[in-house]
């Protein structure tokens, strides 16, 4: 998604839009903003302690300026904030909400909270609150889309500050009175044109610099693209434009006509890629992207796209990376042009060429974390060079940073419908990517997302094993966050996916993870049923290893209950399972739980006995820490016994292994529950 040349130091925030102009104007409107800010509410009036966070709204046409403006008043007031500024979108490009709940998953991110993954909504504005609680903050909303989506994000803390932006009013939040923007003064739309143009053109005519900018009716965006017109053309007078405009008797807002006149005045190539931006997903897009829609070399596409920024059809992006910004007042404009000039085919083909591109970017990303082999390392080398990563850093970095349109490109590509194959091979590359460089546990609320995408693809395209895979992933990443029912709906949904194919894998998967549902709801004899069933068909398909560990989680289960003698029967035989596959460290674990299940059953001279025997095998295995364990666990039965003497030789002997004095006062700090090393 972005040229793989990356800077390896200090990374800024992806998000912050380089290269704006000094604001200009709009005096009037500051004023009266930083005013409201200190404005007594409602509340105060009333006497009540205001419950919420101040709602400052400005409200305009996308292309007023709306957003600079906002900006504008968040640098100059962030100092009043110490816990920083906070930024989210909540419009997508082509006009869709973006839901409440991910843009609190990125204003929790913002702030180093990671929310559990698959939260509901109501679960991650709740966190978002909790977070801000004890801060004070400054959040900008930008294109809001209605008052509910405003009211979901608001801080409960009066320290905190909510700039929101709208294209109307948000009537249903209370006490909030919206700045609305209208046209620049002709005096800042005539600077805005000068810095396009240079100051002689203008004050050669000045009376025609201000006729332009009245046919711009004083909107910002109109104004920078008829500035870039002008750039483009250095013998074209200021007159010439404001008369194409004023001839232009089309329908269309000012910035329709203008934008119409800047596309035609284009090059055919690079008109044709501006067009094809509208595909861009998330609105981002990149040298690599533009290359892939057009199909030109990424040189090529780099040099177009910094033409657009001075062009005013993009904004670039402040980034370590060449990344850059459709606006979103244009994106509509582009659309419009995309479907009027290029045929259906053609949009799909540019749209399956983007995200190809997509995933050979993620296939490097990751290939450069496997160069342990020659096979790999020949693999990475056999890449096309403009899709290589110099480093893992460089990857991981690239990766970090187009994180928010890698997974706009995965939405767009399942929400396509036509796309599948792309899309199950972008989302396996991205899950693949984002477990090397940045791990599973952390990645954990995207890869949520994504399997839920592929579970979508699996559903509509009736694949049954993929379809099994994605319920298992869910299911897992449901059960580490607590919601083990939902867990088990899954597990037992892909039990069924996998049995439809005939998956013994699947089926396999599904029966143990079944049985670990039940056994964190306490239902110990379903979890032994279920373990149960999953051992069966390991050893049917001769599955030694994955036996014997099923063997260990049935003991646990019958431990749990109670069942102690069904608890030694089992772990004896997972011992001799690990013993044939030569597991030392599983055979050692193994043995220490059954070292401690015998100590349960009130057997200590046989749990003394098996914890000698664990001990060798821990040293054999190279786990000092486990040895320590049991060395304290047999102290504790040796004492048990009566023989203090020899408890205090096995103490001894725990603190020389991990050199720590606090083992003999705090024998727990090194005890290890093996048996959740069987789970």
């Amino acid at each position: 998604m972005a040229d793989q040349v990356v800077e390896t130091g200090e990374v800024r925030s992806a998000g912050r839009v380089a290269g704006e102009s000094e604001f200009l104007g709009r005096t009037r409107e500051l004023k009266e903003l930083r005013a409201d800010i200190e404005r007594a509410g409602l509340d105060t009036l009333a006497g009540r302690k205001a419950p919420r966070a101040r709602v400052l709204l400005i409200a305009g046409r996308p292309g007023s300026g709306r957003t600079a403006l906002a900006e504008e008043l968040v640098r100059q007031v962030a100092d009043r904030y110490p816990d920083g500024v906070l930024r989210v979108g909540l419009t997508e490009p082509d006009g869709t909400p973006v839901p409440v709940g991910r843009a609190a998953r990125d204003l929790l991110a913002a702030l180093d909270e990671q929310a559990p993954a698959g939260a509901c909504e109501d679960d991650l504005t709740d966190a978002l609150r909790s977070a801000l609680a004890d801060r004070r903050a400054l959040l900008l909303l930008d294109d809001a889309v209605d008052a509910e989506q405003v009211d979901a994000l608001l801080p409960d803390s009066p320290d905190c500050l909510v700039v929101a932006v709208s294209e109307g009013p948000l009537t249903g939040i209370s006490d909030v009175r919206p700045c609305t923007l209208g046209g620049l003064d002709t005096k800042s739309g005539v600077e805005l044109l000068t810095r396009h143009t240079g100051s002689v053109r203008i004050t050669v005519d000045p009376r025609a610099a201000e006729g332009l900018a009245e046919e711009c009716q004083g909107q910002p965006a109109a104004l920078m693209l008829a500035g870039g017109w002008l750039a483009a053309h250095p013998k074209a007078a200021v007159s010439d434009l404001a008369k194409q405009l004023r001839a232009d008797d089309s329908e269309g807002i000012a910035l329709t006509r203008v934008f119409r006149l800047a596309h035609a005045a284009l090059p055919a190539s690079a008109a044709r890629m501006l067009r094809l931006l509208a595909l861009a997903p998330a609105g981002l897009v990149d040298p690599q992207t533009a290359s892939a829609l057009v199909g030109c070399s990424v040189e090529s596409a780099r040099t177009t796209l910094g033409e657009f920024v001075t062009l005013g059809f993009l904004r670039a992006v402040d980034s370590p990376l060449p990344q850059y910004e459709v606006p979103g007042c244009l994106h509509p404009q582009l659309r419009i042009l995309a479907e009027h000039h290029e045929r259906p085919a053609d949009l799909q083909l540019a749209r399956a060429r983007m995200l190809e591109r997509t995933v050979r970017l993620l296939q490097a990303c990751r290939a450069i974390t496997e160069t342990d082999s020659p096979k790999a390392r020949q693999k990475l080398l056999d890449m096309p060079r403009a899709l290589r990563f110099p480093t893992p850093r460089a990857a991981a970095d690239w990766l970090r940073l187009t994180r928010p349109a890698l997974l706009a490109s995965a939405r767009l590509a399942v929400a396509d419908g036509e796309l599948d194959t792309l899309a199950r091979r972008l989302m396996s590359q991205l899950v693949r990517a984002m477990a090397a460089h940045i791990g599973t546990k952390a990645a954990a609320p995207d890869l949520y997302e994504i399997h839920g995408m592929v579970l979508d693809v699996a559903e509509r395209r009736r694949l049954p094993r993929e379809r099994a895979a994605a319920l298992l992933n869910l299911g897992d990443l449901d059960a580490r966050t607590g919601r083990t029912a939902d867990a088990l709906a899954r597990y037992r949904a892909a039990l069924d996916a996998g049995r439809e194919v005939n998956d013994p894998y699947a089926t396999g998967r599904a029966m143990e993870s079944v049985g670990g549902a039940y056994l964190d709801l306490d239902d110990f004899d379903r979890a032994a049923d279920w373990f149960g069933r999953a051992l069966v068909e390991r050893l049917a398909r001769g599955e030694r290893a994955e036996a014997a560990r099923l063997y260990g989680r049935i003991a646990a289960a019958h431990t749990f209950a109670g069942r102690y003698g069904e608890a030694l029967r089992n772990w004896r035989a997972a011992i001799a399972g690990h013993r044939k596959n030569g597991d030392v460290a599983a055979q050692a674990r193994a043995l220490s739980e059954l070292a401690r299940v015998q100590e349960y059953a009130g057997r200590p001279e046989e749990s003394l006995r098996t914890c000698r025997e664990a001990v060798e095998w821990a040293r054999r295995a190279e786990d000092p820490r486990l040895q320590a364990a049991l060395h304290l666990r047999a102290a504790d039965t040796l004492e048990h016994l009566g023989d203090p003497a020899s408890a205090g030789l096995h103490r001894g002997a725990a603190g020389r292994i991990l050199g720590d004095s606090n083992l003999q006062s705090d024998p727990d700090a090194c005890e290890i529950r093996t048996a959740s090393a069987e789970d």
